[in-house]
């Protein structure tokens, strides 16, 4: 089951969300404070690892899962052609506020580098 955190809570639909997509493993919607036209955080429903350095070799498929996911999502809304950013904040020094790994679809307008 996922982690008692705000994400956890939003998969367990103890709070509401604007679903993009939904299966048995991965739940992914709008942020609410969107750093882009398009900002979706795409999230493990199970398990999910407080930050990537937490993860083992065992969660090679899950945290996959989430890539090929967000790609997924990107394609389907029409950013592959033009581009995306994908995020995997980790710990405070790297922006994450939530700690229940995700990943940030970020697009919908040219992205700056270094991001911050």
């Amino acid at each position: 089951m996922a982690t008692d955190t705000l994400f956890g809570r939003i998969i367990r639909g103890e709070i509401p969300s604007d679903k993009v997509f939904e299966d048995d493993d991965v739940l992914a919607f709008r942020d609410i404070h969107p750093a882009a036209p398009t900002h979706i955080l795409v999230n493990p429903k199970a398990r999910a690892n407080a930050t990537i350095d937490a993860a083992t070799p065992e969660d090679a498929a899950r945290h996959g899962k989430l890539l090929l996911t967000a790609a997924q999502i990107a394609r389907d809304h029409g950013f592959a052609q033009d581009g995306y950013r994908l995020v995997i904040n980790t710990h405070d020094d790297g922006g994450q506020t939530v700690y229940h790994l995700h990943v940030h679809l970020l697009a919908g307008r040219q992205l700056t580098w270094p991001p911050g």
